[in-house]
């Protein structure tokens, strides 16, 4: 899964590197990020114009759906394309969610130990999302996530799904809309690029978001 994330360099790297018009300043440097807060996320909405900027609330929960209707912060790709819940986005409504890294937690013997996943290259991650209208009129989204690959593994059984270069674009392509024809052009990163090192846990507050020092060796 993905439960929370950082975002510091990412979003000016992959804004450039996709042409985004920015709407406003970029967001500010955030080292804890957690669901139920608004993030930073590119769309495209018409092939012939540039990505864009985009306020996210992590939460999915599309205006036709009921007021008790379940909120995920996460979708399975390998369902995401047929749910009724998720389809819809997943042909029209995709987006990137730029990040630096992401967190998860592995059980130990004193307890779970948090730990900081991200690329060994220090590029930034792109995370495959989908987003639909709100009740309220704000959008809300998911990050999609698959089995955890490589050194990912090694702390859980799912990651989120991270897309190579070569799949931003399609990613985000409008008129891409056919689930087979999006699965055979998109890829996800070479899970040989990440790694991983464990992190303080007072990662474990959600709301301590502004310290750099949450992604240190612990």
């Amino acid at each position: 899964m993905c439960g929370r994330f950082a975002s510091y360099n990412a979003y000016p790297k992959l804004a450039r590197r996709l042409g985004v018009v920015v709407a406003e300043e970029g967001p500010p440097a955030r080292y804890n990020i957690p669901p139920g807060t608004w993030i930073t996320g590119f769309r495209q909405v018409a092939h012939n114009v540039p990505p864009e900027q985009l306020k996210l609330w992590w939460g999915y929960r599309p205006k036709w759906a009921t007021g008790k209707a379940a909120q995920p912060i996460n979708a399975r790709a390998e369902t995401v394309a047929t749910s009724g819940y998720f389809k819809q986005a997943f042909a029209r409504q995709r987006c990137l969610i730029p990040a630096d890294g992401w967190f998860e937690w592995l059980a130990t013997e004193t307890g779970k130990q948090p730990h900081y996943l991200t690329r060994a290259d220090r590029e930034p991650i792109a995370f495959a999302g989908i987003y639909a209208e709100r009740e309220d009129g704000s959008l809300g989204c998911v990050i999609l996530t698959e089995p955890a690959r490589g050194s990912a593994a090694e702390v859980h059984d799912r990651m989120p799904l991270i897309l190579d270069d070569a799949s931003l674009e399609p990613w985000l392509d409008p008129d891409l809309t056919d689930r087979e024809t999006i699965r055979q052009v998109v890829r996800h990163l070479d899970a040989g690029l990440i790694e991983h090192w464990p992190v303080s846990r007072a990662v474990n507050r959600p709301g301590n978001d502004e310290d750099a020092g949450l992604i240190n060796p612990a």
